[in-house]
Order: structure tokens, then C-alpha cells, then sequence
């Protein structure tokens, strides 16, 4: 059997036989199904991209109120670095005026018998409460 058979134009062309149909058939499914393939490949790589692109911005927006808190507390903790100053001083001239006070009013001394008055003022008062 010939392959070969006359068109209408009187010259010969080959006839397709089953095996090159086959064979164009599965070249034409594996170039289709490998396109496919490249075609899934992309859409998921595409997804990827974007939720790591949205994992990104929101990493972003995360460090951008982790630095708004960092200053904020760093402000408040100034702050307090000021305040705890000035309570510094302020006991110290406290310190000071007692210190003052107390050689003024005859030293140690007389502040050892305040001392020494008010224990036995609480043990008596708690030896009446309790007898």
C-alpha cells in the first residue's frame, strides 16, 4: 500500500498513516500538557508571591508601630528619668534640713530619747490592750 496519493492538482502528497497521526497527537499532547504544566506553575508561584507579599507589608506594618511604641516609652521613660532627678534633689535637701535639725536640737542624743520614749509608749500601750 502506498502512502503517496494524487491531490487535484495532479501531484502527489503523502498521505497521513496512522502512526503519524499518533505521533503528532501525543507531541501535540505532551507540548500541551508541559504548557499546562507551565501555566499551573506560574499561577502557583503567583500565589506564593503575593501571600508573601502581603506576609511582608504586614511585617512592615508591624515594625512601623513596634518603633511607635519604642518611642513612646522611651519618651515616658525620660521622663521618669527626670522626675526620679528631681525627687533626687528633693531628698537630698530634705536630707540636709534633717541633718540640720537634729544638731540644732542637741544632736543624737536627744533623737535616741525620742526614739527610746516612743518603744515604751508602744509597749505599754500594748501591754494594756492585751492584759
Amino acid at each position: 500500500m502506498s502512502s503517496h496519493s494524487r491531490g487535484k492538482n495532479g501531484k502527489y502528497r503523502k498521505v497521513p498513516t496512522y502512526e503519524d497521526d499518533y505521533d503528532n497527537d501525543d507531541n501535540d499532547d505532551f507540548i500541551m500538557d508541559a504548557v499546562r504544566s507551565q501555566q499551573q506553575m506560574l499561577q502557583d508561584q503567583d500565589e506564593s508571591l503575593d501571600i508573601l507579599g502581603q506576609g511582608a507589608a504586614r511585617l512592615g506594618q508591624i515594625s512601623l508601630e513596634i518603633s511607635s511604641e519604642l518611642q513612646t516609652q522611651n519618651k515616658m521613660l525620660d521622663e521618669m528619668g527626670d522626675e526620679l532627678d528631681s525627687a533626687e534633689l528633693n531628698l537630698a535637701v530634705v536630707t540636709k534640713k534633717t541633718q540640720e535639725l537634729i544638731k540644732k536640737s542637741g544632736g543624737c542624743g536627744y533623737f535616741s530619747a525620742i526614739v527610746g520614749l516612743s518603744l515604751v509608749v508602744i509597749l505599754l500601750f500594748f501591754l494594756i490592750v492585751y492584759t
